[in-house]
């Protein structure tokens, strides 16, 4: 039903098995998500395979320490839900740890972290946190 809460699963699972790599159907939003992730330093690299299915897929590079063989990502969390959106204005934008994590909105402007938000002064819904 629900997309988002869909690709952040799938990344969640695979941090979980220790994959390397994962594949996700794609859509423009899941594709706005991943070059976030990787523009913050979330995930190693990604492709978007156009040629895969109806509406291709994506696939990730999931970072990992390689000492501690601990990924880049600890936490995933779905906020604005179908069943209960959860918005902000550039003001209230949360802080996710303390400004160590990022808060993915979607504004009128597209999507960006928290920090471009107050920055570009707009608020939107707030989709995730990464951390």
């Amino acid at each position: 039903m629900d997309p988002i809460a869909d690709y952040l699963t799938r990344v969640r699972n695979a941090i979980k098995a220790n994959h390397r790599i994962v594949d996700i159907p794609a859509s423009n939003l899941k594709k706005e998500i991943t070059k976030l992730l990787h523009d913050q330093g979330f995930i190693q690299n990604y492709k978007f395979d156009d040629e895969a299915g109806p509406q291709g897929t994506i696939k990730i590079a999931l970072k990992y320490n390689p000492e501690t063989k601990l990924s880049a990502i600890s936490h995933l969390s779905r906020e604005s839900k179908p069943g209960l959106r959860k918005y902000t204005k550039s003001t209230d934008a949360p802080r996710v740890m303390n400004g160590l994590g990022i808060a993915i909105l979607s504004t009128s402007k597209g999507l960006m972290t928290d920090k471009q938000a107050r920055t570009e002064n707009v608020g939107g819904e707030v989709l995730c946190y990464v951390y």
